[in-house]
């Protein structure tokens, strides 16, 4: 039993050590801001397309599948607000997050990863540049700075999506009637919770990209292994964050 424990413990307590040598560092120099800025624009616009899709298409099945159930109950007029609480609150950022770790945080374990058995890592740190400073740090703050801007984009492309099937395709409510019942449906709580949530999900799945890639070993079969690693730690991280931050809320 202890030597089926010993492996999670100790993969739990090394991805806590690299969160808390990232988190301090950023409050140090140097900030490699060129390295900021170039992992914004890999995560940022390169995610764009998928996330506004997957926001939009959420959106607009949501209503459908919710039209069936309000016509029943006389209740047509309500799909806008059921939509954007759904979607600023819970789906916007989790399928957000999902998106963005199916694809950058891959991306950094394989990045990261390929540096590790090309020895590029230990080189640098031979040169005397701390590796967490100059490839840890930059993509945590890039992924922080993107994704609440991503999952702000795809909650209102999903309300958008929500007004086409509503309102266009199926009649069931008026223009000015879903947009008037989405705005004022939103209080401060939704979207206090709708912008924590991408910002901690951000720093997880970043940090969990960059952990998987930094431990790789084996060549070109543990840089996939890492890369697959991250991705699914990242997701689940992601469901379970999203239970423990809508329960604070809950409760408050």
């Amino acid at each position: 039993m202890l030597e089926f424990l010993k492996n999670p413990i100790l993969t739990f307590q090394e991805f806590i050590v690299l969160a808390g040598r990232t988190i301090r560092g950023v409050f140090r120099k140097p900030y490699y801001w060129d390295d900021v800025f170039t992992q914004m624009d890999l995560i940022g616009i390169g995610s764009l397309p998928v996330v506004l899709l997957t926001g939009f298409f959420s959106g607009a099945v949501m209503a459908l599948q919710m039209s069936r159930a309000l016509q029943t109950y006389g209740a047509s007029s309500q799909v806008g607000q059921i939509v954007a609480i759904t979607l600023v609150r819970e789906m916007g950022p989790v399928l957000t997050a999902l998106m963005v770790a199916g694809r950058n945080a891959s991306g950094m374990a394989s990045e990261l990863g390929s540096m590790k058995v090309t020895e590029q890592i230990d080189a640098m740190r031979a040169l005397g540049t701390d590796p967490v400073m100059k490839l840890v740090k930059p993509r945590v703050l890039a992924t922080s700075v993107v994704l609440p801007l991503l999952t702000v984009l795809a909650d209102f492309v999903g309300i958008v999506g929500g007004w086409l099937v509503a309102c266009v395709l199926l009649s069931l409510t008026t223009s000015a009637q879903y947009w008037s019942n989405s705005w004022r449906a939103l209080e401060y709580n939704d979207i206090t919770q709708g912008l924590l949530k991408p910002f901690v999900f951000a720093i997880v799945l970043s940090l969990v990209g960059c952990y998987y890639g930094m431990r790789t070993t084996g060549g070109t079969q543990g840089v996939g292994r890492s890369t697959t690693q991250a991705v699914v730690v990242a997701s689940v991280w992601v469901v379970v964050l999203t239970f423990i931050i809508g329960r604070i809320f809950v409760s408050m």
